[in-house]
């Protein structure tokens, strides 16, 4: 099928445009443009590209029109301005970006007759966190503090309001998920890009809040619970729903116990350092409950949280040691395909 995904250049988006190749799908892009160290440039994701078009969401005309010129059946809309810290930096961008753009997006969506199904991404941040341990669910209430995490909710309520009084007949849901980790990230002030970066240049990994909790997720499980919502709205079911993805119980660890299993895995002798506080505010627990997504989509990610930091510093590894960062995601989507396939 030809599929459309906003925010192409971005982490997820350049895994998803080579796990959607890998599948059979023509792609396109929609987005920015990548910095020379991304993903997309170094794994020259631009090659799997029916169209690769670079527009900035906040403009609607330009957006309206790059929909026309992709002629997608699905829309996947990950295009957003995704750092928290970065939101209290430029708050107005964040705004515009996330939801503005958001709004742009379903327009170009619903003047287009060919789509038949958009899948809008938002975050695990759009949950009010109420500092609950068992996890939220899909019917808890949405808010947020920062302006990223308001801006997120802003555009889930934003899209069920989209759903319900735009007329528009094209099947879509909303998809929530956690904090997404895998080879190739290079986006500033994410843990393990800044564990990456510390390790193999032999610093001293420096945290700012070791003790908060959050569900670590390889990158791979999150897109596949993604494409599985898809595939649902597809076959008629689904629409207009939200659905969490996440892991298991066992891999919503904390900061610090992040640090020292990747520590491990990489073999260095540098210690964890914590930061004084910097004073902008970060949620301490943040955790999903998935039961949704496993019961109504038979999804489950398939990597454990051993797992997923071994994947993730095994692709750093060896891409730092020369390897094609191309064929080691090739690689690794292959063997997770492998693995899902295989299941009863």
């Amino acid at each position: 099928m030809r599929y459309l995904v906003t925010g192409h250049t971005g982490f997820k988006g350049a895994w998803l445009v080579q796990l959607l190749a890998a599948r059979g799908h023509r792609v396109s892009g929609l987005a920015l443009d990548p910095s020379a160290d991304s993903l997309f440039t170094r794994a020259r994701v631009g090659e799997l590209l029916d169209a690769d078009l670079r527009i900035d969401i906040r403009d609607a005309d330009a957006t309206a029109a790059a929909v026309r010129a992709a002629d997608p059946e699905v829309v996947i809309h990950l295009a957003a301005q995704p750092l928290v810290r970065e939101s209290y930096r430029d708050p107005r961008t964040t705004w515009e970006t996330n939801v503005n753009g958001t709004l742009n997006v379903l327009d170009a969506v619903a003047a287009d007759p060919g789509v038949r199904a958009l899948l809008v991404i938002t975050t695990d941040k759009v949950y009010r966190n109420t500092g609950r341990t068992d996890g939220y669910r899909e019917p808890d209430a949405l808010g947020g503090l920062d302006p990223y995490s308001a801006s997120k909710a802003a555009a889930d309520l934003l899209t069920q309001s989209w759903i319900a009084s735009s007329g528009c007949t094209v099947p879509t849901a909303i998809a929530r998920a956690g904090n997404v980790v895998g080879g190739g990230d290079v986006c500033a002030e994410r843990l393990m890009v800044d564990l990456v970066a510390a390790f193999s240049a032999g610093r001293d990994v420096v945290l700012r809040s070791p003790d908060a909790v959050r569900p670590w997720q390889h990158v791979l499980d999150c897109l596949d619970g993604y494409l599985t919502l898809t595939d649902a709205l597809l076959a008629g079911s689904q629409a207009g729903e939200a659905f969490n993805f996440g892991p298991e119980s066992s891999a919503m660890v904390p900061v610090l116990t992040v640090a020292r299993t990747v520590a491990a895995l990489w073999g260095t002798p540098r210690s964890v350092v914590v930061e004084e506080s910097t004073g902008l505010p970060e949620a301490a627990l943040l955790t999903l409950d998935v039961t949704k997504a496993r019961e109504q989509l038979a999804w489950r990610g398939q990597l454990d949280f051993d797992q997923t930091m071994a994947w993730t510093v095994d692709w750093a590894t060896r891409a730092l040691a020369g390897e094609d960062p191309r064929s080691l995601c090739a690689e690794q989507i292959a063997t997770y395909t492998a693995r899902t396939a295989s299941l009863p």
